[in-house]
């Protein structure tokens, strides 16, 4: 094990002890190399490690504090069964709680949001996700939802639906009716389409400047990129989302029931 490993270690040991609290400043990083016997970019090599996993942030001019853990997001597969059952409840039912809650145990009451809606066009890869022509009308859906103890949103979401889809319910049109009871299965369903499995490809990689930005991410934390694609009972693709969620604070949990012998 490399000497900066052992370092970062033994301070990862501390903080998840307690002994290093939540918001509580390190010893100096000249302070740190004299206790470890080891030289002060070794210190800076540990230090980056446990920035990377989240556990600490870098203050301009102030120096090294241990980060207040932020509210985790588990996102199991099983949500979207949760939110079908859902879709033919009541309003009341429906405005009570939605998936953003489902995901942290949060309730409404503790989450800003956001919605914003643009008219666009498919591209060659929504095109041919959704199985129409380049350049057919789409509406895009940009969701921003957080804790309202927190600067960052959970996550940075891109829906988009076939615009001649929906339509027919010109409430589905007008970001100002967000956020919607139920979600976007009951949206859907408000014109007569319902979903028959949802497909969901996972891959990560390192942010970019304007994600790590919007999403609070401290150096070396990567993203999670989600790519959801709705399929209803005719064989159509309906919805399309991209969610970019931050790594340091994000759980999927997948659970698949196995036949019986």
């Amino acid at each position: 094990m490399a000497a900066y490993e052992r370092i970062a270690g033994e301070l990862r040991q501390r903080i998840r002890a307690g002994q290093l609290r939540p918001g509580e400043k390190l010893p100096a990083e000249t302070n740190l190399a004299d206790e470890y016997r080891k030289s002060v970019p070794t210190v800076r090599q540990a230090l980056a490690v446990l920035q990377a996993e989240g556990l600490i942030e870098k203050r301009h001019g102030r120096g090294n504090f241990v980060r207040k853990p932020r509210k985790l997001v588990q996102r199991t597969n099983q949500r979207h069964q949760w939110e079908k059952d859902r879709v033919r409840e009541d309003e009341t039912e429906r405005r009570a709680t939605g998936a953003t809650e489902h995901d942290t145990g949060l309730t409404v009451s503790d989450l800003v949001f956001s919605a914003e809606y643009h008219d666009a066009e498919a591209d060659e890869d929504l095109a041919e996700t959704f199985g129409i022509e380049v350049g057919t009308p789409l509406l895009e859906r940009v969701y921003r939802t957080r804790y309202s103890e927190e600067d960052a949103p959970f996550n940075l979401a891109h829906s988009y639906l076939v615009r001649d889809m929906v339509a027919g319910n010109p409430d589905l049109l007008d970001a100002s009716n967000e956020p919607w009871p139920g979600g976007s299965q009951n949206q859907l369903y408000t014109v007569g389409i319902e979903l028959d499995r949802i497909t969901e490809r996972i891959t990560a990689r390192p942010p970019t400047v304007e994600e790590a930005e919007a999403l609070g991410l401290s150096a070396g934390v990567s993203v999670i990129i989600l790519r959801k694609v709705c399929v209803d009972t005719d064989g159509r693709v309906v919805e399309v989302a991209d969610v970019t969620m931050p790594g340091d604070r994000t759980e999927i949990l997948v659970t698949t029931p196995l036949a019986r012998w």
